[in-house]
């Protein structure tokens, strides 16, 4: 079901982008387009293409709103790095490694825990 509404989803998007592309440019948003008749009326008429573009914007709302819902059920409180690894570290961790606590990957080095440096040869 989900890829369904995925799949409408990216045909309202391309559908949406065509009829705002098929449009006059009448607003004049940024002083740009058209004569400026239409900027001064209080009232436009409604074309078509204004209502269809509506129309798919509310459905491209709708399926993005679905979308979002379906992917938090389908998380269900586990994180993509608990399904990316397949268990825990002390599973994938082979025998002979040392056990380390909790988060000391995180933490910076120790000074007494560098290594030394080789002698150097004068």
């Amino acid at each position: 079901m989900e890829n369904v509404i995925l799949v409408v989803h990216l045909i309202l998007a391309i559908c949406l982008i065509g009829v705002v592309l098929l449009q006059r440019s009448e607003g004049g948003g940024l002083g740009m387009g058209g004569g400026g008749g239409g900027v001064m009326s209080g009232r436009q008429a409604a074309t078509a293409l204004g209502k269809l573009t509506w129309a798919f914007a509310i459905a491209f709302l709708a399926t993005s709103i679905t979308l979002t819902i379906l992917a938090a059920q389908n998380s269900a409180g586990s994180s993509v790095l608990d399904r990316i690894g397949g268990g825990t570290d002390a599973e994938q961790a082979p025998d002979d490694a040392p056990a380390l606590p909790p988060g000391s990957d995180l933490l910076p080095p120790v000074s007494g825990d560098a290594p030394a440096l080789p002698p150097r040869a004068d």
